[in-house]
């Protein structure tokens, strides 16, 4: 059965015209500001040149600069973590960020995140869900099914959530829906998203079609198609494309997939430094209770 979370922050929420927006610093990691909160999402801000781990003594090399460094974080609220894998938690991370950050992950980046001397850790099961509350407002995360490769790797790679982010204040929900893939492959339980969230305003698809040993572990240009079809988010955006060595499939593959679908009115594509602001969806209202 899926358990329900609460996280009360401290603090009030400032007014602002300002849309929501997500700002790209690179690989898996965004800055998503929206209703008064600030989220970091899968922290990664070592430099090109910079080797990262991978586990069983598997390393890749970074082909890219964050948009920004750690030390111009602005202040954030919360952090959330799809998985435990050096290109989406660095040692710059573990060294920088703030020790009692929040961190909503999987119990095994959570476990890990322990070590390390991070204390305030939110682990979440599939389907699972926190509440954050802050200022009268609130976000809502829910994990979502992730699985990082096929089964001739799947015990060799940490477990991975996707996630579904809502926004509201009382028991309206406000626009607008999010999902955040994660590391994960197309498979069948991505078909129990859409029957849950009918709405989906806009995805973040994890892509670059990362291979270890040669075997397929993140979603290609192909792959990425497919998932849109599963989704049906309104609008997408793809991440998580060209920051590492190990990832082989370019977002021109991806591009090229996505006009050849049909699709390019439903796709935006941003570089390292760039913002896409949710003015461009549509907004709406549905009363929800949180």
């Amino acid at each position: 059965m899926a358990r329900q979370h609460t996280l009360n922050l401290t603090g009030s929420v400032r007014a602002t015209d300002e849309p929501g927006s997500i700002f790209f610093v690179g690989t898996a990691t965004t800055i998503i500001k929206n209703n008064g909160f600030t989220i970091l999402t899968d922290p990664n801000f070592v430099h090109a040149g910079n080797h990262v781990h991978l586990g069983y003594g598997l390393t890749t090399e970074r082909q890219t600069n964050p948009a920004i460094d750690i030390d111009r974080l602005p202040q954030i609220d919360f952090c959330i973590l799809s998985h435990m894998h050096g290109d989406h938690w660095d040692d710059v991370a573990t060294e920088k960020l703030r020790k009692n950050l929040p961190v909503v992950t999987t119990r095994e980046a959570a476990g890990v995140l322990k070590d390390k001397g991070f204390t305030s850790l939110h682990p979440l099961d599939t389907w699972d869900q926190i509440t954050v509350n802050k200022g009268g407002e609130w976000i809502r995360v829910t994990s979502l099914p992730g699985k990082h490769g096929p089964p001739i790797l799947d015990i060799a790679l940490p477990e991975v959530m996707g996630s579904m982010l809502e926004w509201g204040k009382g028991t309206a929900i406000s626009s607008p829906r999010i999902y955040l893939s994660g590391d994960t492959l197309v498979f069948d339980d991505l078909k129990e998203i859409p029957k849950r969230y009918h709405d989906i305003d806009l995805a973040l698809f994890h892509l670059g079609g990362t291979r270890i040993l040669g075997i397929l572990v993140t979603m290609d240009a192909e792959q990425g198609i497919e998932a849109i079809r599963i989704v049906k988010p309104a609008h997408s955006v793809p991440i998580h494309y060209n920051d590492y060595d190990v990832f082989k499939s370019p977002l021109e593959d991806f591009r090229k997939a996505v006009k050849e679908a049909g699709l390019e009115s439903r796709v935006t594509y941003l570089k390292h430094g760039d913002t896409f602001t949710f003015d461009r969806l549509p907004r709406r209202e549905v009363p929800l209770s949180p």
